[in-house]
């Protein structure tokens, strides 16, 4: 293990005259990882030169980068594919320095808010209104409609902020707390429009780790779905009809797995192909191929070379 005067002087040769030497150095910051980067943000405020600087904030973001990917594929071949873990990892990517216990309390504020305002001997249709009441009244949560493809859409942390977002994520924080309010709430991966399904049954046992699980939504692909959520338009309850309608008005054939609730895995894939593609109508080329090497992460085909449901376009 190297002392800090070791690592110091290993930001200082980042700089030398020698481009075959920087580079090694570099390749050798790397390799260390981040135990690194404390020492290099302390240098960069002592270094003077903009060229030089500019090189460690883009080793810094390397070596945060090559960490977020490891938490994601960890996250992804998990027993517990956790939710609201995965949006924290995405939100990393803008925000290295994040902490979830501030995202894990406002999604808690947000779940005892509503649980204050339930009743459970309430229908699935009332409790859902009193969700909507406390999700978009009280907090004033509403679809971003004027930055539609805006990156910030695809960060938790932002949207928990702003409390304007894109489809997907405020579905996403809608369903974590309606699950954590024990409502059997699920996503539906719709194409060109992300909703909720409220299913019939309710699991028994520890929701946390069951709602996380890979399989259990697998188990719920063969229930009923008792109506549908639309979390970018207030929370409006609408039936099969009404997606099949939207689906012919779209020209596209259904498909029985655009009716049912889809994986974790596949929701932070979406949120994910969506920030793609907000990245790609600001001509952030870099910043777009780094989202697709996340989702390589998650088992995603190289760049380019996947199908399925595509990222959810601009609306009316």
């Amino acid at each position: 293990m190297l002392s800090d005067s070791e690592l110091k002087s290993l930001v200082v040769l980042l700089d030398d005259d020698d481009p075959e030497v920087a580079d090694l150095i570099e390749q050798k910051i790397l390799s260390i990882g981040v135990e690194m980067i404390p020492v290099l943000e302390n240098e960069w405020t002592l270094i003077q030169d903009i060229y030089h600087q500019q090189k460690v904030e883009n080793i810094i973001h390397k070596i945060h980068f090559k960490n977020l990917k490891n938490e994601l594929k960890e996250w992804y071949n998990g027993d517990q594919q956790d939710l609201l873990q995965a949006c924290f990892l995405v939100s990393k990517y803008k925000f290295p320095s994040l902490e979830i216990e501030g995202i894990k309390q406002q999604i808690e504020k947000l779940k005892m808010d509503a649980w204050l305002e339930m009743h459970y001997d309430l229908s699935p249709y009332e409790k859902v209104r009193i969700l909507n009441y406390v999700f978009y009244q009280i907090h004033g949560f509403k679809g971003n409609t004027s930055a539609y493809h805006d990156p910030k859409n695809s960060y938790i942390n932002q949207v928990l902020e702003s409390k304007q977002g894109s489809p997907i994520l405020l579905a996403v924080i809608y369903m974590l707390i309606a699950q954590k309010l024990n409502l059997p709430v699920f996503g539906v991966n719709l194409p060109q429009h992300f909703v909720l399904a409220y299913m019939d049954s309710v699991v028994s046992g520890n929701l946390d780790a069951l709602y996380n699980h890979p399989g259990v939504n697998e188990s719920y692909k063969n229930g009923n779905v008792l109506f549908y959520v639309n979390a970018f338009n207030l929370g409006a309850i609408f039936s099969k009809a009404n997606l099949d309608q939207f689906l012919k008005q779209i020209n596209i054939e259904p498909n029985p797995v655009f009716f049912k609730p889809c994986s974790n895995v596949d929701i932070v894939k979406r949120i994910l192909r969506n920030l793609s593609t907000s990245f790609e109508k600001l001509n952030k080329s870099s910043e777009k191929q780094e989202i697709q090497e996340l989702l390589y992460m998650l088992g995603e085909p190289p760049i380019d070379s996947f199908s399925g449901i595509s990222p959810e376009p601009e609306e009316d």
